[in-house]
This record gives structure tokens, sequence and C-alpha cells, in this order.
């Protein structure tokens, strides 16, 4: 059995969250992509990169990614659309935080932005479930950059040995595993579940 840590650091799209950016993107596109395509476009995407890290506004990053993406919704058509990928918990998330929550402290590392954290806070009750929730826009850093990890150690005033991260991306899990934090690459609550319980921790 493994040392118990003090906390539990979640990402939140893919491992709490459900997130549906990948075919709603799809859907928009002028012309066909596969999921794979998508994804590896949008990781070389400046814009969702400024906008992620907090240096773009919302309005401005809608009304330059329709125009480069060539997407025919107007900008404030598809921000309302962008808004709604975050769509919910998935089942069982909920449960999941209930139970550990007597046991170990409970935080949230995203890479997020203004508009789906708005929306994971006000609409689906995300943020409320931790007792620190820190999205890359709010901090200038995105994951796997180290500086973030860092800043969120830094606020939870644990040293990296005492923290359990889990995220659905293999570089983020890396980045975190090499600043001595214990990481596991996990998608939705069965895979939270099984890691948890090999670890002697639920």
């Amino acid at each position: 059995m493994a040392d118990a840590p003090q906390v539990l650091l979640f990402d939140l799209g893919g491992v709490l969250v459900e997130f549906t950016g990948v075919r709603d993107l799809a859907a928009l596109l002028p012309e066909p992509a596969t999921a794979t395509e998508i994804i590896e476009r949008w990781d070389r995407c400046l814009l969702s990169r400024a906008f992620g890290v907090g240096r773009l506004p919302a309005g401005e990053y809608a009304e330059r990614f329709v125009h480069d993406w060539g997407i025919t919704l107007d900008p404030d058509a598809f921000l309302r659309e962008y808004r709604s990928w975050s769509r919910r918990l998935y089942p069982g998330a909920k449960e999941l935080l209930a139970e550990l929550r007597p046991r170990y402290r409970l935080a949230a590392l995203s890479n997020s932005n203004e508009a789906h954290w708005d929306r994971n806070t006000h609409e689906i009750g995300v943020t409320e479930q931790f007792e620190v929730a820190i999205s890359s826009h709010q901090v200038g850093l995105a994951k796997p950059d180290p500086a973030i990890y860092l800043t969120a150690l830094e606020r939870l005033r644990v040293a990296a040995a005492d923290v359990v991260f889990f995220d659905d991306v293999a570089a983020n899990v890396t980045a975190a595993r090499d600043l001595g934090i214990r990481a596991f690459q996990v998608r939705g609550v069965e895979d939270i579940r099984s890691a948890l319980a090999a670890e002697g921790l639920l």
C-alpha cells in the first residue's frame, strides 16, 4: 500500500467532466475531419492557447476562431455553442468525490478558459466540489508547463510527494511525475476508482 496523500488533484475535462468539444467542433467545420486531425489542429492553434491562458478575451477569441477555422456561425452564436461543450459531471463523479472528501483534501487543476470555467462554476457546479480549483486562464499557465503544478502546490501548501494527480493527457501526467507528484492517466470515474484501489487509497 502506498503512503496516503494529503491531496487528490484532478483534471476536469475527460476525467470528471464530460467534454464534447472534438465531436461538436467537427459538426461545425466546412470540411470533414477526423477526431485525430481536429485534436492535432487544436493543439497547434495559437488562438486557443492564448484564450486558455487568459491572454485573449472571449469575444475576440470567438471572432478570430470562426474566421480561421471557416465556421459559418457568427461569433456570439459560436461562443454559446463553445460554452456548451463542457457538458456535465460524469455520472458517479459527485458521489466519488463525496466518498473521498472525508479522507483527503480535494483540488482541481484544469487547462480551461473563461467560457468553460464560468459554465463549470455557475451552471454545472463543478468547482464547488473542491477546496481549491485552478484554471489555466486564471494563472496564465497551462499544463504541462511545470510552473502550473508548482503554482498548485504553493496554493495548497503541500509538497509534491503529498499529492496524487489524475489527468487524461499523457504529457500532463509525465510533467507531474517529473516534479515528484504521483500521477495517473485516467479517463472517467471508473479509471479513477481503479487507480485509487490499486494504490490502496480507496
